[in-house]
């Protein structure tokens, strides 16, 4: 079983950026696809990117296409996304989710852990 924490969240305005931080413990991380996700108030959960357990491929939703890249580094059992250009419609609680296998989840149910969140606010 593996824990995971979120960090590197913050208030930011428009057209910064912003690296989010995920960090694993309890067992290597090289063995989980790793994915983040995203809930603004209101809204259902929201897939926002996707890596492989090796790093070789990746997956987007297509608004953050081009500003987020998503990557890992499994010697750290660390993942990151790296937030370009922001816009106010990225405000959401981010969430990074895990789950052993060899494919690139992009769905919520099928991630199996998950970390507490933390908030990202663009404001205009």
């Amino acid at each position: 079983q593996v824990q995971l924490v979120e960090s590197g969240g913050g208030l930011v305005q428009a057209g910064t950026s912003l690296t989010l931080t995920c960090a694993a413990s309890g067992r290597t991380l090289s063995v989980y696809a790793m994915g983040w996700f995203r809930q603004a108030p209101g809204k259902e959960r929201e897939f926002v990117a996707a890596i492989s357990r090796g790093g070789g491929r990746t997956s987007y939703v297509d608004p953050v296409k081009g500003r987020f890249t998503i990557s890992r580094d499994n010697a750290k059992n660390t993942v990151y996304l790296q937030m370009n250009s922001l816009k106010p419609e990225d405000t959401a609680v981010y969430y990074c989710a895990a789950r052993i296998t060899v494919e690139v989840p992009i769905i919520y149910y099928e991630y199996d852990y998950w970390g507490q969140g933390t908030q990202v606010t663009v404001s205009s």
